[in-house]
């Protein structure tokens, strides 16, 4: 089969929690050529990894992040949601989807761009998010690699392709289909899909030519790549 990009949802959350250092490396040792994070802001502007607005799934405690430094957050969490500067060292060269989640938000935006900027990481992290975002993303960064997520299988404006200059276009997985994949590669982009994790749905989307899946479960992924 054609060589996919493998992207671990989140690390490997089914062994480790998700959004930590250890989950990241441990996505990376099962063959990720990519690890997707979620990034938000803590009370005091700096970029932690954490999907939800609040700390209650993941560690328990019902707080906004919104609402607390991120001191705080560390005291609460023994440590354990890791700063965006702390995952772009613990990767070293390993490359990152920054997933920007909740409503688009141009100074959070600024400041974990600024963030990738100042550790140096521009040529190893790529973002993905809705149009919003992506909007603030490109205004933040000119250069910046993008995947603009569409849950649609009615085509992005033009103008709004114009205005992003994404390089991948970003699916649902049940969306994605030869057909679709054909047309996007016709226009000048290419496939990335989330979140499929059953053999039977990776299958297909390889099938269909899709360029990257993430997934929950990167190292059954990077098994069925190696089968001829």
């Amino acid at each position: 089969m054609r060589t996919v990009t493998a992207v671990a949802h989140r690390g490997d959350p089914y062994r480790v929690r998700e959004n930590t250092v250890d989950s990241l490396r441990s996505a990376l040792r099962r063959g990720a050529d990519a690890v997707e994070i979620d990034v938000r802001l803590t009370r005091d502007g700096v970029p932690v990894l954490l999907h939800d607005d609040t700390l209650r799934r993941l560690w328990e405690h019902d707080r906004p992040l919104r609402s607390l430094s991120a001191d705080e957050v560390r005291g609460l969490t023994s440590g354990g949601v890791p700063s965006l500067e702390e995952a772009l060292k613990a990767t070293d060269d390993g490359r990152l989807m920054i997933d920007l989640p909740g409503p688009a938000d141009a100074r959070a935006v600024r400041r974990i761009v600024g963030a990738v900027r100042d550790f140096g990481a521009e040529e190893r992290v790529y973002y993905c998010a809705g149009a919003g975002a992506m909007l603030a993303v490109r205004a933040a960064d000119p250069a910046a690699e993008i995947a603009l997520t569409w849950t649609s299988l009615a085509p992005p404006r033009p103008a709004l392709l114009d205005a992003v200059r994404p390089r991948w276009l970003n699916y649902r997985f049940p969306l994605a289909s030869r057909d679709l994949v054909e047309r996007v590669h016709r226009d000048g982009y290419l496939v990335s899909v989330w979140t499929p994790d059953t053999r039977r749905s990776m299958r297909r989307l390889l099938d269909a030519g899709v360029d990257s899946i993430t997934t929950n479960r990167v190292d059954t992924l990077c098994a069925l790549r190696r089968q001829p």
